[in-house]
């Protein structure tokens, strides 16, 4: 699945949103042009329920939403004393019914490693929920916390910071998700049609086309991620790969 991080963009008008198009229909725009998004402003305040069920209404059945975990439990709380934040995240969310995807844990850069806040961490989210886990400080690349991720069938979140991945490329679920926060092409901050196609490649040689993976684009400025992310589908595509909708 291919999509974007957010829809609520000024400067994507006349790229995605026609320029007479209201924003309280830019989500059903959106939602014509891609069959996912990963709501990120949940990180910042965490909807209520009713927004989230709000949501779901306005979206087109073979929507999915991926949800990023707010920063109450993943930066303030850093991991510890899970339980409550991650009830009140699923509570809410649950609004989202069948249209509910991924949840990700995107860690502080100054949170290290330690594989036992995590796994308890992990183990609060109800069976069957898919998180991913984006780490970003060097001391998570072992194979302690490899375990963990594999053991809890959480994926580990692919980043890719300046057309390079910021993570390994681990395996660590029967699913992947993969985030692209920054190209080096021009205009800034687009990526290049080679290393879209490079990381096409590294996804069909890792997961199979049955196999579902999330990418999403959050080089949101100048409508970025819009175009990348229909070049990173027909990439995709010529690799034979399963793509959702993409302008």
């Amino acid at each position: 699945m291919v999509g974007t991080s957010g829809w609520q963009y000024k400067d994507w008008r006349g790229v995605l949103y026609p320029a007479g198009c209201p924003t309280r229909l830019w989500l059903e725009e959106y939602a014509g042009h891609f069959a996912t998004v990963e709501l990120n402003n949940a990180f910042y305040r965490l909807p209520t329920r009713e927004n989230f069920a709000a949501w779901r209404e306005r979206v087109p059945p073979d929507f999915v939403v991926a949800v990023k975990a707010s920063r109450f439990l993943t930066h303030i709380k850093r991991l510890r004393d899970p339980e409550e934040p991650v009830e009140r995240l699923m509570t809410h969310a649950a609004g989202l019914g069948d249209r509910l995807g991924p949840v990700l844990l995107q860690l502080p850069p100054t949170l290290k490693a330690d594989a036992g806040l995590l796994d308890a961490c992990l183990g609060c989210f109800p069976p069957g929920t898919r998180v991913a886990v984006e780490p970003r400080h060097e001391s998570w690349w072992t194979a302690q916390v490899r375990k963990v991720l594999q053991a809890r069938g959480a994926a580990l979140c692919w980043a890719d910071v300046l057309s390079r991945p910021a993570t390994p490329l681990w395996r660590t679920a029967d699913w992947g998700y993969v985030r692209f926060h920054q190209g080096r092409a021009r205009a800034w901050p687009h990526y290049g049609r080679r290393a879209l196609e490079t990381w096409a490649d590294r996804i069909a040689r890792t997961w199979s086309p049955d196999d579902d993976v999330y990418a999403y684009f959050n080089n949101d400025p100048t409508g970025a991620a819009v175009q990348d992310a229909a070049t990173f589908a027909r990439a995709a595509g010529a690799r034979e790969l399963a793509v959702t909708r993409t302008p």
